[in-house]
């Protein structure tokens, strides 16, 4: 069975604490990111050790390799959208289909040790743009191709939540 797409709006973990994973966004800021992403990635690099990691637990669910493909990619897609919403006033994201993203990149083919340098480079860089941000630039405005509004401020926390959350479906 392929992998049902979620198309869910997960804005809603602005406003309260993530039910699944615990997470709470009220605590993020844009310079709490780059310590938050660079302790997490000792984590991401040890589930890719795993001799699992590309295994599924079910039909309907990535593996822990995917899982960290897909972060891989959160990493690059919100260092450039933070970039964008530094220099561009009212910035627009393009739209972004992450399950076929995973397919035509091969996520589940991919090779782990691979994927762990890639995802520590990324992280290692998308941390260093949210550390050059300055308090003046939390309000700077982007918007999603489905009309949903980010502040800098919003967009680190809806960030950190997607790679809080993925760590802890593959740690769970």
């Amino acid at each position: 069975m392929p992998i049902i797409p979620d198309e869910k709006d997960w804005t809603w973990v602005l406003s309260r604490p993530c039910s699944e994973c615990g997470f709470e966004a009220s605590t993020v800021t844009p310079s709490t990111v780059p310590g938050s992403v660079e302790s997490m990635l000792p984590r991401w690099r040890a589930v890719l050790r795993r001799p699992d990691a590309a295994e599924r637990p079910d039909d309907s669910t990535w593996s822990p390799l995917e899982y960290a493909c897909h972060v891989r990619d959160v990493f690059s897609l919100f260092d450039r959208r933070l970039n964008l919403m530094l220099t561009d006033d009212h910035a627009k994201f393009e739209n972004w289909d992450q399950d076929r993203t995973a397919v035509e990149n091969d996520y589940a083919g991919s090779d782990p040790a691979v994927v762990s340098a890639e995802l520590t480079a990324e992280g290692q860089q998308v941390a260093a743009s949210f550390a050059r941000v300055k308090e003046s630039q939390w309000g700077r405005t982007g918007l999603r191709s489905n009309g949903s509004e980010f502040t800098v401020l919003t967009l680190a926390q809806y960030f950190l939540h997607d790679v809080a959350h993925h760590l802890a479906d593959v740690d769970g």
